[in-house]
């Protein structure tokens, strides 16, 4: 154990207090898996893929073609990093919900919606926000968001989609909570044709697998493909895992471009229009599925050896191998018995 570790161990004052509530909240177990049918007429989608995948540009240009279409629709990031509502606001910070009710609370005043919530041309949108880097949880910080949305009338509000976004490569509690708390009706993931991204979105299916096993109603409605080469590795999971792929994003310098500069390219009547409208459509009318999550080996088979390296043998390490010289063996002290 390192000296600094004893230290937060054994330390009293406001280390110790912070280092007892990480145990707390590291001990605390999810809530059972609801078993009721979805009622709700709004949708909600979770959608997960990992860390700059494209997850925050795909929602923006969804969820605007979807109020171009006349549909209401809330765009809620669920990102410690804060930033899914970028795009969407031309590059301007949102203010957090977590922050803001931190400030309200501290200075006896209650959150008002109109703190937290933002619009654009017919998208409402949202941050929950997170901890910063080493002082708190960030999946009890998203468990604390939504208990925050639910006490702002989250189950009154009327819009036809609620769009999450969750990163895809976080394993802890609350990054999960849509699908072991059945908080929406389907899951959608966003990938590429890379080992990495496949990887998030095959755990991503695994989870929706093990809750629906414990009873829960979850199902995974398809796969964007974010930044298409052309390779078809994306696709061929898809097809593996039995999702569909709802769109193909292409790797385009104009789609780079114009992001880079918060445009957004899901507008009627442009270029990328085409390409949106049947991602809103497909969204939408996308049943959700059960898929069937490869193993290492199946999802290492998408790709070449080249690209993977898997004709790699494993070697076992021998004692000698790990003490770096020859082992002196030594007689046993074993006590061995005659025979009667």
């Amino acid at each position: 154990m390192s000296n600094a570790l004893r230290h937060v161990e054994g330390a009293s004052g406001p280390a110790g207090a912070m280092a007892e509530r990480l145990r707390a909240e590291a001990a605390i177990e999810p809530s059972s898996v609801a078993t009721g049918k979805v009622t709700k007429e709004t949708q909600i989608i979770a959608i997960y893929g990992k860390g700059g995948i494209g997850k925050s540009f795909t929602l923006a240009n969804l969820s605007y073609m979807m109020a171009s279409q006349g549909k209401r629709v809330l765009l809620i990031g669920c990102d410690p990093k804060s930033d899914t509502t970028s795009l969407l606001f031309g590059g301007k910070a949102c203010p957090t919900i977590i922050q803001t009710s931190s400030a309200k609370k501290a200075a006896g005043e209650e959150v008002d919606i109109s703190d937290v919530c933002f619009r654009r041309d017919g998208v409402f949108a949202m941050e929950l926000g997170g901890p910063e880097v080493g002082r708190g949880c960030g999946g009890r910080g998203i468990i604390h968001g939504f208990e925050l949305l639910e006490k702002l009338g989250f189950h009154d509000w009327g819009f036809d989609y609620v769009l999450l976004d969750f990163l895809g490569d976080v394993v802890c509690g609350g990054f999960g909570l849509p699908i072991a708390r059945d908080m929406c009706q389907k899951v959608i993931v966003v990938g590429s044709n890379d080992l990495q991204s496949l990887y998030v979105a095959n755990n991503v299916c695994s989870a929706v697998e093990y809750f629906r096993k414990l009873g829960g109603n979850v199902g995974v409605a398809g796969m964007v493909v974010n930044k298409d080469d052309g390779t078809g590795e994306a696709a061929a999971f898809a097809k593996s895992v039995g999702i569909p792929v709802l769109a193909a994003i292409p790797a385009d310098e104009d789609i780079r471009r114009k992001s880079a500069n918060y445009q957004i390219v899901g507008q009627p009547g442009g270029r990328w229009a085409p390409l949106f409208e049947q991602l809103a459509t497909n969204v939408g009318e996308a049943p959700p599925l059960h898929p069937t999550p490869l193993d290492q080996d199946g999802l290492l088979g998408l790709f070449s050896d080249e690209e993977t390296g898997r004709e790699f043998t494993l070697q076992p390490a021998s004692l000698a191998d790990m003490m770096g010289r020859p082992v002196v063996q030594r007689p046993s002290l074993e006590v061995v018995y005659d025979e009667a």
